[in-house]
């Protein structure tokens, strides 16, 4: 279809509800299909466009390649993608939901580790006295190395995390993790703390398009604000 535009959504959770309220808000009303796992919908008296419903991670993915022209999705996995998938997107807005921090997190009982200073000098105090690295798990590589570089932090190496970061440093697989925490609640809950100066980025939900569309799409995403 001429002028049709494809819109991708978070999948599930509280952030494919405050998306969804988002564009109804705007007197947008999605119609869902009646099937249960239906990963498509329409907008009522918009035939030009079509939502689709997506991980959030997948919707940088989209928009990066083209195959999408507005997502909403989050800044921090904006910002975690590869430069060059970053360069093809452009942010419209930030939004007034999916607030959270990514962050440095060690265990309760490092008391002697308050800051980002602190934990430099045990990272080098473990390379020289045990010749070992700080383990740091995350999912978050490429923000967490810039982050850790910037701050002078060199002796560490990265732990990729494939769910439950905050296991890591209990079952002996890292020393600290960086997280996403919306109130720290689940960090405090497993005996973890936010450093002093720990915090590697102000996340929220953000409208997203396609550079490569945006002159086509600027009078929608006008219509939105």
């Amino acid at each position: 279809m001429k002028n049709l535009i494809t819109i991708g959504l978070p999948s599930k959770g509280r952030l494919k509800e405050k998306a969804v309220t988002f564009f109804e808000n705007k007197g947008l009303r999605i119609i869902q299909s009646d099937k249960e796992r239906n990963y498509f919908a329409k907008i009522e008296n918009k035939s030009n466009i079509k939502i689709i419903y997506l991980h959030a991670k997948e919707i940088i993915q989209r928009l990066g390649d083209g195959t999408l022209d507005i997502g909403i999705s989050g800044l921090d996995l904006l910002n975690e993608s590869e430069k060059n998938l970053q360069d093809k997107i452009s942010i419209e807005k930030k939004l007034n939901f999916g607030n959270a921090n990514l962050v440095v997190a060690v265990p309760d009982d490092w008391i002697d580790v308050q800051t980002i200073a602190d934990l430099e000098e045990v990272a080098f105090d473990m390379r020289s006295r045990r010749n070992s690295r700080l383990r740091v798990a995350t999912k978050y590589p490429n923000l967490t190395n810039n982050f850790l570089i910037s701050k002078g932090v060199t002796q560490y190496k990265l732990i990729p995390s494939l769910g439950a970061t905050e296991t890591y440093p209990f079952i002996g697989s890292s020393e600290i993790i960086t997280d996403i925490t919306s109130t720290g609640k689940t960090l405090e809950d497993n005996n973890l703390r936010v450093l002093k100066d720990g915090q590697i980025l102000k996340s929220a939900a953000c409208l997203m398009f396609a550079k490569k569309k945006a002159a086509s799409l600027q009078p929608f995403l006008k219509s939105l604000f």
